[in-house]
């Protein structure tokens, strides 16, 4: 694992600890991807989630959309559903800049590096029919296993604003 890896999955963790947000974790090869990270996941009973990075039109609104990994969404549709205008997927600059994240690793724990709270969080209202997710801690080489609990205990203490949405 590379020092910066290292680094954007402690403060994760730091966070996890500064407000009280239980977890378990659990390593692996790296695993941009998720056709990769599938050959890694444990059966736990957890939702493994697909977090898309995007922008609006102007380039001054962005968005982090999260669903189940099994399903897929194309950007026309995706505009209708959010109401947000015309999106397109974020540059790795402005996913640096916002999530402090590099491509393969984003999930919603990047939020934790958004200070002004710029980025705006969609979530499938389906995900909220699992005891728990999943998600990179900001490094694809390890995945979170968090209840739904605690990552609602997480979402109120990182402070973007979020809906769920009906995605598909």
């Amino acid at each position: 694992m590379t020092e910066e890896n290292r680094l954007r999955r402690e403060r994760v963790f730091e966070f996890f600890a500064t407000h009280g947000i239980e977890y378990e974790v659990y390593d692996h090869p790296e695993a941009p991807t998720i056709e990769i990270a599938r050959e890694y996941w444990h059966q736990d009973g957890s939702k493994h989630c697909k977090n898309l990075f995007f922008r609006n039109h102007k380039g001054n609104r962005h968005y982090l959309v999260v669903f189940d990994c099994e399903q897929s969404l194309a950007i026309h549709d995706l505009e209708h559903r959010l109401h947000q205008g015309k999106l397109s997927f974020a540059s790795e600059q402005r996913m640096e800049r916002y999530l402090g994240l590099r491509p393969g690793s984003v999930s919603p724990f990047g939020l934790v590096n958004d200070a002004e709270h710029h980025v705006h969080l969609f979530l499938d209202a389906n995900l909220r029919n699992y005891p728990s997710l999943s998600f990179h801690p900001n490094d694809n080489t390890a995945t979170v296993v968090i209840s739904q609990e605690m990552f609602h205990r997480y979402l109120e203490a990182v402070g973007n604003s979020y809906e769920y949405i009906e995605l598909y």
